[in-house]
């Protein structure tokens, strides 16, 4: 258990494990009080900080200093009580790093969920055990799910206006455990708490002794992530080709990215596609010097042994483990766009990895109702927010594994060439 009063910056430095999470709940479910409380009770707040929310709710004429202020930034999110934007919030304990996506509830914001969740390792969805499961939690579960987020919390928010109530608390527990076994989840981890007086969120309750579990704190800094990560199949998507004009270095080849799976040595044989040509790795250096081996997030440079035509868009794997090279693609979408919806025989610029292509819509299969899970075989588009399943055919092929077996070379995003901006997002299946 960590106790809040042993944080320390020097603690900060030294916690390098980074987990990051997204916070999902219907509106008024308590997310923005809930990240205020760990915030606030890990000391992360600096004191002007906390002065300026203390004056912001004795203003509003609030009974208790109001910790959803801390994330609710946006003047619109403070003057309708609700989360819009997704706030990006960041702290640390002696055991990790964190960083949180704070995403709204709102149905209509489906868009900014997707986007907050798709990095995650863990998402958080919060339930008031007032109401129990209502339409948004089962929708952010699936989301979740779709989105192949390893780690699932059910925190049970409120348990202090339910007389923390041990069979309301297991009831709900019940039902949602009987849903996710619907969906893909492979770790779920339930906790009541309640956010507002701080029961089970840093420090373990007085006033439910029925509950044996740790606290959400205790479950962030332990729950384990490192395996979460594919270190079987390498994947290098490259970014830039160093050429130094240095004439001392005239010789240098090198191709820069970030390691999206695998474990990368040299000496090891790679295979460049689209080319098919082999070669082995001579070295692998980032701006501190070479390393001896090197694995996902990593940003590093690459050296061949061998001099090969190879540039941006291009991927490094092993020979025996290739990704799938195809020029039509069944993804399932979310669509992003107010103006216009993703439309049958549509015509976008695809980014996938380090690669941009040009892809056109064959075949919108079905229009998914994400409540209900039922399937519109009849849609031909896409509105704001919808999630479909579609076919893609590119004009160049693209290097792609199965969203559920690498999420990096598994996703990509849909960009309207016509003023640049992003429409949609899409992983492949």
């Amino acid at each position: 258990m960590t106790d809040a009063a042993t944080l320390t910056p020097e603690a900060d430095e030294e916690a390098t494990e980074l987990l990051r999470f997204a916070t999902a709940g219907s509106v008024d479910d308590g997310k923005s009080t809930l990240i205020g409380r760990l915030l606030y009770d890990t000391k992360t707040l600096f004191e002007d900080q906390w002065d300026a929310v203390e004056a912001v709710s004795a203003g509003r004429g609030d009974e208790y200093t109001d910790l959803a202020l801390l994330t609710d930034g946006l003047r619109s999110e403070r003057e309708q009580g609700i989360t819009i934007d997704v706030a990006y919030r960041y702290f640390a304990t002696p055991h990790r790093k964190f960083i949180i996506a704070d995403t709204p509830g709102h149905i209509q914001y489906t868009r900014n969920m997707v986007t907050g969740a798709s990095t995650a390792d863990l998402a958080l969805i919060l339930v008031d055990a007032r109401k129990g499961l209502v339409e948004q939690s089962r929708r952010h579960a699936f989301l979740c799910s779709l989105l192949r987020v390893p780690h699932v919390v059910l925190c049970v928010n409120k348990m202090d206006l339910v007389d923390y109530d041990e069979e309301v608390f297991k009831q709900i527990e019940k039902e949602f455990c009987s849903f996710a076994t619907k969906l893909e989840v492979p770790d779920l981890t339930v906790i009541p708490i309640s956010a507002l007086k701080g029961d089970n969120v840093v420090n373990r309750s007085e006033h439910m002794d029925w509950y044996q579990g740790p606290s959400l704190l205790h479950h962030l800094e332990k729950v384990h992530i490192a395996s979460d990560r594919n270190l079987v199949d390498v994947r290098f998507p490259v970014q830039h080709v160093i050429r130094p004009h240095s004439s001392d270095l005239h010789d240098y080849r090198g191709y820069a990215g970030q390691i999206a799976s695998g474990v990368m040595k040299p000496g090891d044989e790679v295979m460049v596609l689209p080319s098919g040509f082999t070669s082995r790795i001579a070295s692998i250096e980032t701006a501190d010097g070479p390393l001896d081996e090197a694995f996902p997030p990593l940003s590093v440079t690459v050296r061949l042994e061998d001099e090969l035509d190879v540039s941006r868009g291009d991927m490094l794997c092993r020979p025996g483990n290739q990704p799938r090279v195809s020029q039509d693609i069944e993804a399932m979408v979310c669509w992003m766009d107010e103006a216009r919806p993703l439309r049958l025989r549509g015509k976008y610029a695809i980014k996938h990895t380090t690669a941009d292509v040009r892809a056109v819509v064959k075949d919108v299969q079905y229009q998914l109702d994400v409540n209900t899970l039922h399937r519109d075989e009849s849609a031909n588009e896409l509105k704001l927010n919808e999630i479909g399943r579609v076919t893609l055919r590119t004009t160049k092929p693209l290097l792609c594994d199965d969203y559920r077996r690498n999420r990096e070379t598994g996703g990509f995003i849909i960009i309207d060439e016509s003023d640049n901006r992003t429409v949609g997002a899409g992983i492949i299946v």
